[in-house]
C-alpha cells in the first residue's frame, strides 16, 4: 500500500469531506477521490461510504487508519532518530497556535531561534486549539499550542504528548471612563447590568461567559459578536460594551482601555502538544526550550 494513499485516508478520517482533504494536501478533490478509490481496489473492500455532503469511514476504513497511524508514528520516530544522530538543528518546524498565546510568545520565540539556530525555519500558522489539534493528528503541523478549555485532557489522542507552557487568567476590559475602571478586581455580580461584546473565534468564550454570569444569577446581555480582538477592543474603548479578555493579551492589545481581574477567576492551562516520540528531535527540543524560556516572563 502506498503511503500517500494512506495519508489521504487518514486526512479523510479527520476532515470528513474530500474538499477539506484536498485543501489540506494542496491537491484537487478529484485527486483525493481517485487515491481513495485506488486504495479500496488494492485492499479489495470499501473504506468509505457517502453520508450527505461528507463521507464516513467503514469499519474496514477505521481499522486501516488505526494501522496507518502506527506506520506514520514509526516514520516520524525514524526521522527524529536520524535528526538526533546528526545533532543538527536545521530544517522546518511547523507550529500552530491560537491568537492570544501566539501574539504573546511567537514573535519573540521566532526571533530568538533565528538568531541562535539560523538553519532552523519556524513556519507559523494561526489556528484555534481544536483546529491545531486536528492539524497535529493529521501531520499538517509539528506543534500545536492548545488550552484545556477548548481541548480537555480527556479528549486527547493517546499518540499526543503535552508539555505544560503557561497558565492564563481572564480579565474584564472596559472603557477608561467606565464606573469600575481602575479597580484591580471586579466581581461577576458587579457586571449584571453591563452589555458585552464577545470574540466568536472560539465558541468556548461564549459558553464560559454564560456559565460565569449564570453562577451569579443572571444571563449576559451580548450586544456584539466579533471574529477577533481588533473590533472587540475598539467597541470597548468607545464604551459600547465590556469584554472578557485573556490575561496574555492584557498588555499588548488593550491600549486605551482599562483591564481588571475577574472574581471568581477563570483560569486556563496552555500546553505544547506534539506527537509521541518526537521530542528527541533536536529541532523540536530547541523550539520547546525557547518557547518555555519566553513564557517565564508572563508568570
Amino acid at each position: 500500500m502506498d503511503i500517500g494513499k494512506l495519508g489521504a485516508l487518514r486526512e479523510l478520517a479527520v476532515r470528513k469531506t474530500m474538499a477539506a482533504v484536498a485543501d489540506a494536501l494542496h491537491v484537487s478533490p478529484s485527486a483525493v477521490s481517485q487515491q481513495i478509490s485506488m486504495l479500496e481496489q488494492e485492499v479489495g473492500i470499501d473504506l468509505v461510504e457517502r453520508r450527505g455532503r461528507g463521507v464516513e469511514l467503514t469499519i474496514a476504513g477505521r481499522t486501516l487508519v488505526e494501522r496507518a497511524n502506527r506506520i506514520f508514528a514509526e516514520l516520524e520516530s525514524a526521522r527524529a532518530d536520524m535528526a538526533e544522530l546528526k545533532k543538527v538543528v536545521a530544517g522546518d518546524i511547523r507550529v500552530a497556535a491560537f491568537p492570544s498565546v501566539a501574539s504573546a510568545l511567537m514573535p519573540r520565540t521566532m526571533r530568538s531561534l533565528r538568531a541562535s539556530h539560523p538553519r532552523l525555519e519556524v513556519l507559523f500558522e494561526e489556528m484555534e486549539p481544536e483546529e491545531g489539534m486536528n492539524a497535529l493528528r493529521s501531520w499538517q503541523t509539528d506543534v500545536a499550542l492548545i488550552d484545556d478549555l477548548n481541548v480537555p485532557p480527556g479528549l486527547l489522542d493517546p499518540g499526543i504528548e503535552l508539555t505544560p507552557l503557561i497558565e492564563d487568567v481572564f480579565h474584564v476590559m472596559m472603557a477608561p471612563d467606565h464606573r469600575l475602571a481602575g479597580l484591580d478586581e471586579v466581581s461577576w455580580a458587579e457586571l449584571e447590568q453591563e452589555q458585552w461584546v464577545i470574540d466568536t473565534a472560539s465558541g468556548t468564550y461564549t459558553r464560559m461567559l454564560a456559565e460565569a454570569c449564570q453562577r451569579s444569577g443572571y444571563m449576559p446581555r451580548i450586544v456584539a459578536r466579533c471574529k477577533g480582538a481588533e473590533v472587540t477592543s475598539a467597541l470597548v474603548r468607545e464604551g459600547c460594551a465590556i469584554a472578557m479578555f485573556p490575561g496574555l493579551r492584557a498588555g499588548t492589545e488593550t491600549q486605551g482601555a482599562r483591564v481588571s481581574r475577574l472574581v471568581p477567576e477563570i483560569r486556563r492551562k496552555i500546553s505544547i502538544a506534539y506527537r509521541k516520540g518526537e521530542k528527541k528531535s533536536p529541532a523540536l527540543r530547541v523550539f520547546i526550550e525557547c518557547l518555555l524560556e519566553h513564557a517565564r516572563g508572563f508568570r
